[in-house]
């Protein structure tokens, strides 16, 4: 990718460039799959759970781009293999990689069975790394890899452990990308989110105490819409952001930055 020139608002779409999008059926994936369609992206969709693609599927072609869908869990790697093959010979080189699949459950350490630790480290890390090994062979050059992350992994996860640790392994696996596919020119950064209105989201906090009464949910004093995530990921994927790699932005309405403090509903700051 040549530096840019010519900074203009032209410099944010994605005309005729192919994307990947998991975990694409709800939430983030899919506000992430139909906003590349609408900077002119051509977008292949897949998720384990095949009822709400068609929904993704048809938003994506109302934007008047192709789109390829199929059902997989990519926790499987020789079916990340061929579903990949298959988007390059349907749609053409990749140029736009979001790994978005993950999830996780509620339990402290000592209650999480070896399955499960097993589980979600399948879930939250090696379904990135399939994504990557089979992706980035067809990926063009100058292309843009962006992994959803959390910002579980920048702090404590009393009843995460294991996801939050994953969390932070996929944040430095990014560093380290960056730096290995920077030859080619392949952009590697992060998405960590944090108080996004998405059905998984809400499950993870469900009982948690994540959401206390008489505190406002962010500095910002509001959730945030799936789409708020997906703009980031939008400019992470275009040629604005063609000298920005191996790096994390937080999209959480300043939780990270808060820390410890928390924001009363009387606008108050309490720790």
């Amino acid at each position: 990718m040549a530096p840019i020139a010519d900074l203009g608002p032209d410099r944010i779409l994605l005309t005729d460039r192919v994307a990947v999008v998991t975990g694409a059926a709800r939430g983030i994936g899919a506000a992430t799959a139909v906003a590349l369609a609408r900077f002119g992206a051509d977008v292949a969709v897949c998720d384990k759970d095949p009822g709400p693609l068609p929904g993704v599927e048809a938003e994506i072609a109302a934007a008047g781009r192709r789109c390829f869908s199929e059902v997989l869990d990519v926790r499987d790697g020789d079916r990340v293999r061929d579903f990949l093959g298959r988007v390059r010979g349907r749609l053409g080189p990749i140029d736009v990689l979001v790994n978005n699949a993950g999830g996780g459950f509620r339990a402290l350490f000592e209650s999480v069975s070896p399955k499960g630790e097993s589980a979600l480290v399948a879930e939250n890390f090696t379904t990135v790394a399939n994504c990557v090994r089979h992706g980035a062979p067809l990926m063009a050059d100058g292309s843009a890899i962006v992994n959803v992350t959390s910002v579980e992994a920048y702090h404590a996860s009393p009843g995460y452990a294991v996801y939050g640790a994953m969390k932070a392994a996929v944040q430095q696996f990014t560093q380290t990308l960056a730096l290995e596919l920077g030859g080619r020119g392949i952009r590697v950064n992060c998405v960590a989110p944090d108080m996004i209105a998405t059905p998984g989201e809400d499950a993870l906090t469900e009982g948690s105490g994540a959401i206390i009464e008489g505190l406002a949910p962010s500095p910002l004093r509001r959730r945030a819409a799936p789409e708020e995530c997906a703009a980031v990921i939008v400019f992470l994927a275009s040629d604005m952001a063609g000298f920005v790699t191996g790096t994390t932005i937080p999209v959480d309405g300043g939780t990270v930055a808060a820390a410890a403090w928390k924001v009363g509903a009387d606008g108050r700051f309490v720790m």
